[in-house]
């Protein structure tokens, strides 16, 4: 394809019917062509544009996709459609607070997300300043991953930009997540000089929204960065790789079960249970992955987001799922 004469332009925010951009030149509005859907563009994706710089020609290749499955009531027609994140993504910064807020459930599917991207995650634990004893959030935190990066951060101290100036350097993408009211904006502000309005916390400790939507900025040490409105619900669908990623010492683990379909559930030879009673597993670590496992492989095959994605349906979800049925079969006949 001829390119000659087009300008390159990273996609700052989407829009119904058009892209904001940022050019060399600066800030721009450009133009979708017919047949170009806004919701098919991400923030941080990199375009090319006319020379005009009114009109997007087209998307360059991605290197990497955030995007999670949209949570629909029955009958919507979001039902198994993916809600794009961000785009061309090195870092995601999984921020949550030392507070009520800390959900490790909810962290390990914000992990199970990055790694099923190929992203690099890192968790920033806000409000170390407020808590007594910080250093159990962070224990909590990095039992989740022996080589996960993990850090305690007072968000309106002066130092926020060199703590986290390893994963914000030159060419450098970075997308900043996590629930309402854990400092997302505050690190934002600290890390472009920009002052955003920002919101207290309510009285239960759960925030309020200050970002409404994906927005990405060009940092002063000349990386990028994504904003994200904070996120509760977050649904996992053809996700196998990340959730084996996430809960690598289980997946690891599972290959050398005396059964192939081994449901970890007391079957004789399970090395999974054999790490439990040895304490080198945590129990509820293993329930939570059978809670993602069965969910990823339920949304898998039920939304056809498999095929929307272009994959096929995992193999190790798929046999979990049909193990499982499996199992049930034999118990009603045993009645």
């Amino acid at each position: 394809m001829d390119d000659a004469g087009h300008i390159p332009a990273r996609v700052s925010q989407v829009h119904r019917d058009r892209l904001a951009v940022l050019t060399p030149d600066g800030a721009r509005e450009v133009a979708l062509p017919n047949g170009h859907p806004s919701g098919s563009f991400a923030v941080g994706d990199w375009v090319l544009i006319s020379a005009s710089q009114s009109v997007m020609q087209r998307r360059l290749d991605r290197r990497s996709l955030l995007q999670r499955r949209v949570h629909s009531r029955a009958g919507s027609r979001n039902i198994g459609e993916y809600r794009l994140i961000g785009a061309n993504i090195d870092t995601l910064f999984i921020t949550t607070s030392c507070n009520a807020d800390f959900n490790v459930a909810r962290v390990e599917r914000y992990l199970t997300l990055a790694h099923d991207a190929g992203v690099e995650p890192v968790i920033l634990l806000t409000k170390s300043d407020m808590a007594d004893h910080p250093e159990t959030y962070r224990d909590q935190a990095q039992a989740l991953g022996a080589n996960l990066a993990v850090v305690l951060l007072d968000a309106h101290a002066p130092d926020v930009p060199n703590r986290l100036a390893r994963w914000t350097g030159a060419g450098k993408t970075v997308a900043l997540s996590g629930s309402s009211g854990v400092g997302k904006t505050t690190i934002t502000n600290a890390l472009t000089g920009i002052a955003a309005a920002t919101q207290g916390v309510r009285d239960d400790d759960r925030g309020r929204h200050t970002t409404t939507a994906r927005h990405l900025y060009a940092l002063p040490t000349g990386g990028w960065l994504i904003d994200t409105p904070g996120i509760r619900g977050l649904g996992v669908s053809d996700a196998a790789s990340g959730i084996d990623a996430t809960f690598v010492e289980i997946t690891s683990l599972a290959g050398t079960c005396k059964f192939r379909n081994c449901l970890h559930e007391g079957e004789p030879g399970c090395a999974v249970q054999a790490a439990i009673t040895a304490g080198q597993i945590d129990p509820d670590r293993l329930s939570r992955w059978r809670k993602l496992t069965e969910e990823d492989a339920v949304n898998t095959a039920t939304s056809g987001a498999a095929m929307g994605k272009g994959y096929g349906i995992s193999k190790r979800s798929k046999t979990t799922a049909l193990a499982k049925q499996d199992k049930a079969a034999n118990k009603h006949k045993k009645r």
